[in-house]
């Protein structure tokens, strides 16, 4: 039991009287000796997730079953929850605090419905399912991602109101006035046995990204400075106000890379060059690369001291522990060691407060997702679309293409010829024949990416076509053809390989890389070098994900926030009847010296 100001006052009295009474009797020499006083020390950990996109239940509502994966993880905040409750239980609920790095409301069906079916914001709306859990489960603090933003500042403003705990970004700025849009920071007071708390700052930082991501939602109203700026401008000052552990909360990668090429003076990947730039800082919760750091260590510049970095993977797989041992010196608490680690929420069951909580909800979601929205003439899968140019692949073509023209209609490029970019993001995607779910259209596209248009040029497609073929592992004319060893060269992901409609061509896999693509035509004619198109692209690859070249400093025409999956749903309702035959074509295939593979 932690001993409290008037017990310690109490034991000091009786220590004294003892001494009193004992003061006339001789005692040995050494006991004269002066002692080394024992040390005051306090231990707490923090605990800590990232990029929980909208999971709370271990479910994928686009295959409408629990969620599974090759390394059998599970997700969602139950699971946490349940992981929380242990580690409390350990340590000392009082003992302990727990943050978020952000990307918390945006990627599930389930955080789409309350954005936009049944919408948080409308008067009497509902409580974001995100703030119901995380409230229940007693957040402390979390920082903003640069997935808030997708459905606009009105619903991300409404879910910080629901929250019980702040939202924070200290490089979220407002436009006009360069101050901070949300609290920078927050400062929790842990009470020690010792007589004197512990004060702890948790600073903030979003993704410099947004201001491209979320440019429709963002402009004109905040701006989003670089990490190491702000953090070397908000970490004296909270060392200033008596912080005794500064941790941060950041929304970017350790990788010290940007997606987004030289768009940004701003590094998007940040959290490592923190650490190494900016005295002060204890240790930094990662986020948005969606990789898992259990503990790393980078050593500042300045102080020669080691910064604690962890990211738990994301969608809430792991959660991250920071430990941390301080001692009393000098009238002041100190770090004395700091730790981290990973705990993984597929050793644990689901927490029945949570799932009992927002079981209303979940129910809603699941019916939402299994409704019919319109019917397919015959059925398309994504089985050979790695290596086959198939209509299920055409079709989130088709509608990337019409939704880019009817935006520019009208406008100064509405004369130029729309292609459009697609990959195979899954290999287990299907359209039935007859009725389609909404689960069966967003499965197509299983990632939160948004739809853009950039301006390009035959020349620079050509090279764009060539990086991508790269996907294909050099073989022989004549020699046998595995599909299982024909795709995925040099560890190249699926969805790194785009196909591009509009344009027709052969990839002779029998060439080697850069000097694939054969008969690259447009209209039936060669494709001129300089000729004008408007590319259909996802913002990922936009923005530099997969380093296809020229896309990322192209010219951005249009962009929306609505994420594509949603699209492709809007599409097929607004059509009613799917028809291939009205949109498919084979207009690329794998050749080796003319002859097709398939």
């Amino acid at each position: 039991m932690p001993l409290n100001r008037r017990a310690f006052l109490e034991a000091s009295a009786a220590v004294g009287a003892g001494a009193a009474l004992t003061a006339g009797v001789a005692a040995p020499a050494e006991a004269h000796e002066a002692r080394p006083r024992p040390a005051k020390r306090y231990s707490f950990t923090v605990m800590g997730t990232t990029d929980l996109h909208g999971n709370v239940f271990n479910w994928d509502y686009f295959t409408d079953k629990e969620f599974d994966d090759k390394a059998h993880n599970d997700v969602g905040l139950a699971k946490i929850s349940t992981l929380v409750d242990q580690v409390r239980a350990e340590k000392g609920e009082e003992n302990t605090l727990l943050i978020d790095a952000g990307d918390t409301i945006q990627g599930t069906q389930l955080s789409y419905y309350y954005a936009k079916v049944d919408p948080i914001t409308q008067t009497g709306g509902p409580v974001h399912p995100m703030a119901q859990a995380m409230n229940a489960i007693g957040y402390d603090a979390a920082a903003l991602g640069n997935h808030e933003f997708n459905y606009g500042i009105p619903v991300l403003r409404k879910f910080e109101e629901q929250c019980d705990f702040p939202l924070l970004g200290a490089n979220a700025l407002d436009a006009k006035t360069l101050r901070p849009a949300f609290a920078p920071y927050s400062i929790h007071c842990l009470r020690t046995p010792h007589g004197r708390d512990v004060k702890v700052a948790i600073l903030g930082l979003t993704n410099p990204g947004i201001a491209i991501w979320d440019k429709a939602n963002v402009t004109g109203k905040m701006v989003f400075p670089g990490l190491e700026e702000q953090a070397a401008k908000w970490v004296p000052k909270l060392r200033s106000m008596g912080a005794d552990v500064v941790i941060v909360s950041a929304h970017s990668g350790s990788s010290g890379t940007s997606s987004y090429g030289d768009q940004l003076p701003y590094v998007e990947n940040a959290a490592g060059l923190v650490a190494e730039q900016v005295a002060g800082i204890d240790a930094i919760l990662v986020g948005h690369a969606h990789t898992e750091i259990p503990e790393y260590r980078v050593k500042n510049k300045e102080t020669g001291k080691d910064v604690v970095l962890s990211e738990p993977l994301k969608w809430g797989q792991r959660l991250t522990l920071f430990d941390f041992d301080l001692v009393w010196e000098k009238g002041r608490w100190v770090v004395e060691k700091a730790g981290a680690q990973v705990l993984n929420s597929n050793t644990v069951a689901e927490d029945p407060e949570i799932t009992g909580l927002l079981a209303d909800e979940h129910k809603k979601v699941v019916a939402y997702v299994n409704q019919v929205i319109g019917t397919s003439t015959a059925a398309m899968t994504t089985a050979d679309a790695p290596w086959k140019d198939e209509p299920i692949i055409d079709l989130i073509n088709v509608v990337q293409a019409e939704t880019v023209k009817a935006a520019l209609a009208g406008g100064a490029y509405a004369g130029l010829p729309v292609l459009s970019q697609a990959s195979c993001f899954s290999r287990t995607a299907r359209i039935p024949a007859g009725e389609i779910s909404i689960k069966d259209a967003a499965g197509l596209y299983p990632f939160e990416n948004t739809l853009e248009a950039r301006l390009m040029t035959g020349a620079q497609l050509k090279d764009y076509l060539e990086y991508s073929a790269k996907y294909y592992v050099q073989t022989p004319a004549g020699a046998p053809v595995d599909t299982a060893k024909l795709t995925n060269a040099d560890n190249t992901p699926d969805y790194n390989y785009d196909a591009v409609s509009g344009l027709t061509y052969d990839i002779d896999i029998a060439k080697p890389v850069g000097q694939r693509i054969v008969g690259l035509s447009f209209q039936g004619k060669p494709l001129d070098p300089a000729a004008q198109f408007v590319l259909a692209v996802n913002n990922y690859r936009a923005s530099g994900g997969g380093a296809f070249p020229h896309v990322a400093k192209a010219q951005q025409l249009w962009a929306n926030s609505d994420e594509i999956r949603n699209t492709i749903i809007g599409w097929v309702k607004a059509k009613g009847t799917v028809d291939p035959g009205a949109f498919a074509s084979v207009d690329w295939k794998l050749t080796r010296d003319g002859v097709p593979v398939f």
